[in-house]
């Protein structure tokens, strides 16, 4: 008998009713914290943008920041973070999104991404696309072109892959979680 592939889903741990009851949070830590699961997990999100031009990664607060960094190491780019409102030093532009109860903003650096610049999103989870849309209003503000969307989960009942599509991205995902 072969043994078992272990792909990336076999490293995320689920925690039931987290932050709040009916939620199944689906945890990257336990990824991150596995040296073969985080480099597996980085891999396949750099292998379909394999030998196409990327000027800078940007990452989405907060798990997006530990994928865009190592992404941008081991492409040696420039990495870029967009920020909750607030947290970043220089002059920024914001872009508003819909939350399930309320409204976020998040911001960009205004000198973060140059017209032209080739720019691969990243974060860990895709689920309702808000945060990602926000991000790409952010990037394509600036004249950025996004080459493509990367995630670790896609949470499909909730809608966001759909909404990045409909929005033009390429988005490509390693696994999904039915339920929320």
């Amino acid at each position: 008998m072969a043994p078992k592939t272990i792909s990336v889903k076999d490293y995320i741990r689920t925690i039931v009713d987290f932050p709040h009851e009916g939620i199944m949070f689906r945890d990257v830590t336990t990824l991150f914290a596995d040296p073969r699961g985080f480099r597996m997990a980085v891999d396949q999100m750099l292998h379909p943008y394999a030998g196409m031009q990327i000027d800078k990664v940007v990452g989405l607060e907060a798990r997006g920041f530990i994928l865009g960094g190592a992404i941008a190491h081991q492409l040696t780019k420039g990495f870029v973070p967009i920020r909750k409102k607030g947290k970043l030093p220089g002059t920024t532009i914001s872009e508003s999104y819909t939350l399930e109860y309320g409204e976020a903003v998040v911001e960009l650096h205004d000198d973060a991404i140059q017209p032209g610049e080739k720019v691969l999103l990243v974060d860990d989870l895709l689920a309702t696309g808000g945060t990602a849309e926000a991000g790409i209003k952010l990037i394509e503000r600036l004249g950025g072109e996004i080459i493509g969307c990367a995630f670790i989960i896609d949470l499909p009942e909730l809608g966001g892959r759909k909404k990045l599509e409909d929005m033009g991205m390429e988005v490509h995902v390693l696994c999904d979680f039915e339920g929320l």
